[in-house]
């Protein structure tokens, strides 16, 4: 993924500036983290990447294609295709098992029978070491099995891009460092390109790139 220019501001009087000519590149193989104070653009940023946000200004490119012209249904189906997401509260349907949950947007894609698609959600959870939890629903898992749940279901249709936000946030040590090993593996394993805003220094610390954010641009990258 590409961004030049890259900008998002809000409409009033005054405009509200929130993400201000981000040139960016976001390589596969790569774990990046954007990093920053509060309120500075970092989940703006990512919301733009991740195609839930409309850019007001700049260019975005993903695999080539310009993002821009996209509707919104387009956009959402090169979501489904090939991005991943994972936020800071799991949102896993309450009412579904793990592996049901996981098994969503396989099924939502289309590509797999049913028997097919539930067999993939399977071997999801065994990644992520959850096969005895499958048949539980999210109320009797601890917090970092829900997690790990919805990273096995944001990796449910083989993404390129996974983009997390704050995904540790609601972890403790023992689970932040636990999810920072899987975004380390698939970036660097399996040649995703991961993205992670992080207020962790630890999870800073981990990745291959660091995106730092100040005030709606990104002061540096190292």
């Amino acid at each position: 993924m590409e961004a030049r220019g890259l900008g998002r501001t809000l409409p009033g009087e005054p405009p509200v500036p929130l993400v201000r000519g981000v040139d960016l590149e976001i390589m596969p193989g790569r774990f990046h983290a954007v990093i920053g104070p509060s309120g500075c653009g970092k989940s703006s940023l990512l919301y733009l990447l991740g195609l839930l946000d409309r850019p007001t200004a700049g260019t975005l490119t993903f695999d080539g294609v310009d993002t821009l012209p996209l509707d919104g249904d387009a956009r959402a189906q090169l979501r489904l295709e090939r991005f991943g997401f994972v936020f800071q509260f799991h949102f896993l349907l309450a009412e579904f098992t793990a592996l049901e949950n996981v098994a969503l947007p396989i099924r939502r894609l289309g590509r797999l029978s049913g028997s097919a698609a539930t067999q993939q959600a399977m071997s999801m959870l065994e990644a992520m070491g959850l096969a005895d939890q499958a048949g539980k629903t999210p109320d009797r898992m601890s917090g970092g099995q829900r997690q790990r749940v919805a990273i096995a279901r944001a990796l449910a249709n083989d993404p390129s891009l996974v983009l997390g936000d704050e995904p540790t946030g609601n972890l403790d040590s023992q689970n932040s460092a636990r999810v920072v090993e899987i975004f380390q593996r698939l970036a660097r394993d399996q040649g995703r390109a991961v993205v992670c805003v992080t207020h962790d220094p630890e999870v800073a610390a981990a990745a291959d790139v660091r995106i730092h954010m100040l005030d709606g641009i990104i002061e540096k990258i190292d």
